[in-house]
């Protein structure tokens, strides 16, 4: 009890002391705290640095093996394409050395053979010399055969100049324009009038009238009433030379049958029978003969008939239900589906990782 009393007479110095300690060891204990934090931050931030250094040369040394590899490799894949190049020049220049050879034989054997092209070119002049003689001799002969053509037809007009104009010769009595008294020697168109013979005019045939009796035109003998077709011409008639068709074809388009018009082929009921015909078909087509009489009270008094799907014994699936509607009883489990994380969730949460590998790098 005389403790008790003590601590409590002593209670108010106690809580001034405990205050007062306090308040002095406060600031030493956050000058102990920022040592220790100051010490820790340097401590760890060497740690970091140490092992960011030695990431750094982990790293290098990978790469370093890796780009080694990646050198060797092309080296190697140079140096292929370099043999192969080289094998490929050696083929060519010993293709080209081998065509050389051949090229040059086969021309100084086959194609520019001195003695053989001048004999070619002497035999080609003599045919030259040749060809064209003989183009100037039918030229030559082309030329007297036209002049010779122009002549004859020159005389031939002349002769029937002087047949037309053979009214003019002159006669004993009267001298003709042709053989005036006042030249020394006559014109010689005189001479060629005494030579031609005066043209006549023929005269036109007159067509004789056909002399066919009734009776014959009454029973078809005559020519006139049925006209009859020639002789058709042997199978292996050689056809004649120019654009004329076959004979057999013109002979059929000839002697073709009638073909009658639309007017009589056709019957003159043919819509009558065409909409018979329509009417038929659609009568089969019908599942029911009735007829709907939509504005009509013929089809009040019948008795409604339902159709097979509503009034079947099992009960149709009801059009109120939609189609995401949700029956729990047919779940499999009570615990809902885990959702997927957005895109930018998962951007940011694997960002980071990128970024620090990246800085590790």
């Amino acid at each position: 009890m005389a403790t008790l009393a003590r601590l409590q007479a002593r209670s108010s110095t106690v809580g001034n002391q405990y205050y007062f300690r306090n308040s002095v060891v406060d600031p030493f204990r956050i000058k102990e705290n920022d040592a220790a934090v100051k010490i820790q931050s340097w401590f760890r931030g060497c740690q970091v640095r140490a092992y960011i250094r030695h990431l750094n040369r982990i790293v290098t040394i990978i790469q370093k093996w890796w780009r080694s590899f990646l050198g060797r490799k092309q080296y190697q894949l140079t140096v292929q394409v370099a043999y192969y190049t080289m094998m490929m020049n050696l083929y060519n220049a010993m293709a080209v050395r081998i065509q050389r050879r051949w090229r040059g034989y086969r021309v100084r054997k086959y194609l520019f053979n001195y003695y053989y092209l001048k004999e070619y070119l002497r035999v080609v002049s003599e045919t030259n010399d040749a060809i064209r003689k003989a183009l100037e001799e039918f030229a030559e002969r082309k030329e007297r055969e036209e002049k010779k053509a122009n002549l004859e037809r020159e005389e031939k007009k002349r002769d029937y100049q002087a047949r037309k104009m053979h009214y003019l010769l002159s006669t004993k009595q009267i001298p003709g324009i042709y053989n005036s008294p006042f030249r020394k020697e006559p014109d010689p168109w005189e001479l060629q009038l005494q030579k031609a013979k005066p043209l006549t005019h023929r005269r036109p045939k007159v067509k004789q009238k056909d002399s066919t009796s009734l009776n014959d035109w009454l029973a078809c003998t005559s020519a006139r009433s049925f006209p009859r077709s020639e002789i058709l011409p042997p199978i292996n008639r050689k056809q004649c030379q120019g654009p004329f068709r076959d004979i057999t074809e013109v002979l059929e388009q000839r002697y073709k049958p009638l073909e009658p018009t639309l007017w009589v082929a056709e019957p003159t009921d043919e819509l009558k029978l065409a909409r018979e015909e329509l009417r038929r078909e659609e009568w089969l087509r019908n599942v029911n003969d009735n007829m709907f009489l939509p504005f009509s009270s013929y089809h009040k008094n019948e008795k409604y008939i339902p159709s097979m799907h509503l009034s079947s014994k099992y009960c149709p699936i009801s059009h109120k239900e939609q189609f995401r509607s949700e029956n729990p009883k047919k779940w499999i489990c009570d615990k809902d589906f885990q959702t997927i994380l957005p895109s930018f969730e998962l951007f940011s949460k694997y960002g980071k990782l990128y970024s620090k590998a990246g800085q590790i790098v």
